[in-house]
């Protein structure tokens, strides 16, 4: 990613690529999160690190916390507002590893996370990118052409 020649993008640059990615995001997801609070920090917190048993920080790209739009009710007090959060550190270990535009990889760890704000399990999420991924490799194969 260009912007970024002698230091690594920051907490800041972070934050506003995820402001990017999530506009990109087609509205009949977005208009289900307009209350969901998106933070980015270096690393998940110890508490966090504990409770998900990770071996590593760098084992968690992003983390949703709340309650999931299937679990909600309206009659359920709310004391915190749904949080999805981007870990900074792991984000650009794999930007670096990949080779895959930052943009691309920050939009894939906040749709991911969104997918848990719907109450998608990661399995769920999986079929779905693979369903995804299939349907557009046929529609690939459709538009060759013939001999």
């Amino acid at each position: 990613m260009s912007g970024f020649p002698d230091t690594p993008p920051t907490l800041v640059d972070i934050e506003a690529l995820g402001r990017i990615a999530f506009q990109s995001i087609p509205w009949e997801l977005r208009r289900h999160t307009t209350e969901v609070v998106i933070r980015v920090e270096d690393f998940p917190d110890t508490e966090t690190e504990e409770e998900m048993e990770l071996e590593s920080p760098f084992d968690l790209l992003g983390l949703y916390r709340g309650i999931s739009l299937r679990h909600k009710s309206w009659s359920d007090p709310t004391p915190q507002s749904d949080m999805i959060f981007l870990y900074r550190r792991p984000i650009l270990d794999l930007w670096c590893e990949s080779g895959d535009e930052l943009l691309d990889i920050v939009r894939h760890v906040l749709i991911h996370e969104i997918g848990h704000h719907f109450g998608l399990s990661d399995e769920d999420m999986q079929r779905l990118e693979d369903q995804a991924e299939a349907e557009a490799a046929e529609k690939d194969l459709g538009d060759m052409p013939r001999a």
